[in-house]
């Protein structure tokens, strides 16, 4: 899992002035809005003793903890504790980790890292949001595999014809011809030719006086750090999938999907257009939670490659050199809870760089549900 980037943990709509958890990279956080409507990212856990904020409320723009009380601001500092006698100071080291948070392309993104606002990675563009020519629907789906594999998945032209076979593939021409790769250190894509099926249910009837092409361009992209595109030109128009692959932890993913069509782009298609989306999403799964090694190989030639693997030679390519860089979730950013094998990842949050006498002044342990003691 790579840290230091920007990661869509959920879709705008869904966050509001009620705290919200989302998990991404095995940690857990509480997203909500400041009356202002910016939203907020903090660490899920109160450092007192552990309460999930999630579970708390709003006081203006500062989130109460469930258990005791303690409220915490949008930069993660303590500001008051209940039970306190009003001469006793609240602690330097009482705080949470806050996150940079922006509203953007119809995500909350969040950036999970330290690294100083100009070292950033930037945000992957998505110029259909707010196109009036395009229509946006939202989706989402748990995969029990790790999100390196279903990353690659979306950019695996190869796969079509076999897993998805006559619902988007064509299994009687599964050729790739070759294809350019226009990459840059965030992201590449490529423009890949594949041979259609027929259009089936109401979009094939709707489409059944247009011609058939032989081939259709189809544009896969990946950006990192999770972030798949998949843009198919279809007689009736195009149709762009954009597939966030949030890692809940080594094994889990959760993809969550905006989909935009710049055909019958009114309300009474939405439905189909997101059962289409949902069946590509159910053929793959089987097949992604099945791969072994269930974890990306971290050596190139640990896997065989060919030549229609372009895309993902490309992102393990990028991938080798990030963790060349330090920028992979490691033992630095893992703590142990009081028994055997438990522990939790905590990514640290800019505000420990910035303030190295508060580089280990908070730290949380992981749930310990099995402790006897």
């Amino acid at each position: 899992m790579l840290k230091n980037f920007w990661y869509a943990l959920e879709f705008a709509d869904k966050v509001g002035r009620e705290p919200r958890r989302a998990t991404c990279l095995g940690q857990e956080f509480v997203l909500y809005r400041t009356e202002a409507g910016t939203p907020i990212c903090l660490s899920d856990l109160c450092v007192h003793r552990g309460g999930s904020l999630s579970m708390g409320t709003l006081n203006g723009d500062c989130i109460a903890c469930p258990y005791h009380g303690w409220q915490y601001d949008s930069d993660g500092a303590c500001v008051k504790i209940p039970a306190n006698a009003s001469e006793r100071k609240i602690p330097r080291k009482a705080r949470v980790d806050a996150y940079p948070a922006v509203e953007r392309h119809g995500m909350v993104w969040a950036f999970l890292g330290d690294l100083p606002e100009d070292e950033r990675p930037p945000i992957p563009d998505i110029p259909q949001w707010g196109d009036p020519a395009f229509r946006a629907v939202q989706t989402e789906m748990v995969i029990d595999a790790n999100y390196e594999r279903t990353f690659e998945n979306v950019v695996d032209a190869s796969h079509t014809p076999f897993v998805h076979g006559t619902a988007f593939g064509n299994p009687a021409k599964p050729e790739i011809p070759d294809f350019r790769i226009r990459s840059d250190d965030w992201s590449a894509e490529a423009d890949i030719q594949l041979s259609p099926p027929p259009p089936k249910g109401l979009w094939g009837w709707l489409s059944r006086n247009k011609p058939r092409p032989e081939y259709v361009t189809v544009t896969n992209g990946w950006y990192l750090p999770n972030v798949v595109k998949l843009h198919v030109r279809l007689p009736i128009g195009d149709l762009i999938l954009y597939d966030f692959n949030i890692p809940l932890s080594q094994d889990r993913t959760l993809v969550k999907i905006l989909g935009f069509r710049n055909f019958f782009t009114g309300a009474w298609a939405d439905r189909d257009a997101r059962k289409r989306i949902e069946k590509i999403l159910l053929q793959d799964r089987p097949v992604v939670e099945a791969q072994r090694p269930e974890l990306l190989p971290f050596d190139l030639s640990d896997e065989l490659h060919v030549r229609s693997d372009g895309l993902q030679v490309a992102y393990r390519r990028r991938r080798a050199q990030l963790i060349k860089d330090g920028w992979w979730v490691g033992g630095d950013d893992v703590v142990t809870g009081g028994a055997p094998q438990r522990s939790a990842t905590i990514i640290a949050s800019p505000a420990r760089r910035d303030n190295p006498e508060l580089a280990s002044a908070w730290v949380h342990k992981a749930r310990n549900p099995g402790d006897p003691r």
